[in-house]
């Protein structure tokens, strides 16, 4: 009888079929992955489902009011929609893999800890392990994103938040031989959702960020919870400067978050997806909205064979982005001249 020492312990294979049977059994739950994947972002965002392509958002703009009791009074003023467009791209991805390399890879850890592991949930922790890195580069761009039909990317999927926001800043002047019409910025100082600042450091955070604040739409000041969504930075620069000028700490411990001295209800969203930024958006987890299909058979999870020892590992999802309303009383845009990193 061998010792232990002679004891072979032989790696696990996991086959075509495994993996192409997992594909099509849990194609809902991998489908999932890469939204929950950037839920560190997207937490703080509203989810649009079931779209495919694009779904018209926006707020109702009108007035309406009480007055004294008149049965002949009647009021024709205008109500109107000022109408956004959410628009949810299809992507796909086509990678190529060698299952038994990456099996290796989960194995390892799995002998030295002793456990056993079926074929089935090999195949399993395979396409998670593919689908996570998905999620991985749809949070790094939610900001970032420049659409491009022509890209291979994640960065050219789709429009970020950070790409609207400078789009929508810049006015277009009118073309005819390309056929663009003339378009007026929509983010401006005097429509009252942008705030011109100077870039933030540990020694001005304190009044910079207060002073944004100030700048707010006193509509948008009103809300329950606003979320202030900053490259990580502004928050260390915002804590080392509060001890600097009143000697005490940012941490509000009753409610276990940072929140802006006289602004209680502004909450810090750092996110490293926003480092570099030159924007921060101060609004409500209602206006930032993602949207995804998760519903339909347009999106997919299969695994087909290529060649000999090589997968194809095959996706395909929709995803964007979209502020539901640019509206001073919605939002507000700190930025230094829409460039500039924060």
């Amino acid at each position: 009888m061998p010792t232990g020492s002679q004891v072979q312990i032989q790696e696990p294979e996991v086959t075509f079929e495994e993996l192409a049977q997992s594909a099509r059994k849990l194609r809902k739950p991998l489908l999932q992955i890469p939204v929950f994947r950037a839920e560190k972002a997207l937490k703080f965002m509203t989810p649009r489902v079931g779209i495919r392509v694009a779904e018209t958002v926006g707020t109702l703009d009108g007035d309406m009011q009480f007055g004294p009791y008149d049965e002949d009074r009647e009021d024709n003023s205008d109500v109107k929609i000022t109408p956004r467009t959410l628009f949810t791209y299809l992507g796909s991805v086509v990678k190529n893999f060698r299952p038994n390399t990456i099996v290796q890879s989960i194995w390892g850890p799995s002998v030295l800890h002793g456990e056993g592991m079926k074929n089935t949930d090999l195949a399993r922790m395979v396409l998670t392990m593919l689908t996570r890195k998905m999620g991985d580069h749809l949070y790094k761009e939610l900001f970032t994103a420049v659409r491009n039909a022509n890209g291979d990317t994640t960065h050219d999927l789709f429009n970020g938040f950070d790409t609207i926001a400078k789009t929508e800043m810049t006015a277009v002047a009118a073309n005819a031989q390309q056929g663009i019409e003339a378009r007026a910025a929509t983010i401006t100082e005097q429509l009252g959702n942008k705030v011109v600042i100077e870039a933030i450091t540990k020694n001005n955070a304190y009044d910079v960020l207060r002073s944004i604040c100030k700048a707010a739409n006193e509509h948008l000041m009103d809300e329950e919870e606003l979320l202030l969504f900053c490259p990580k930075h502004v928050v260390w620069d915002y804590e080392e400067d509060y001890k600097t000028t009143t000697g005490g700490t940012a941490y509000n411990r009753e409610f276990h978050k940072y929140v802006i001295e006289g602004f209680e209800n502004v909450t810090f969203v750092p996110l490293s997806c926003k480092n570099g930024s030159p924007f921060l958006q101060l609004t409500t987890k209602r206006n930032m909205l993602y949207g995804v299909d998760q519903i339909s058979d347009k999106e997919n999870v299969e695994v087909a064979r290529f060649k000999a020892f090589v997968l194809q590992f095959i996706a395909t999802m929709f995803f964007g982005v979209q502020y539901e309303s640019i509206d001073a009383e919605r939002i507000l845009f700190a930025t230094i001249d829409g460039n500039a990193a924060i």
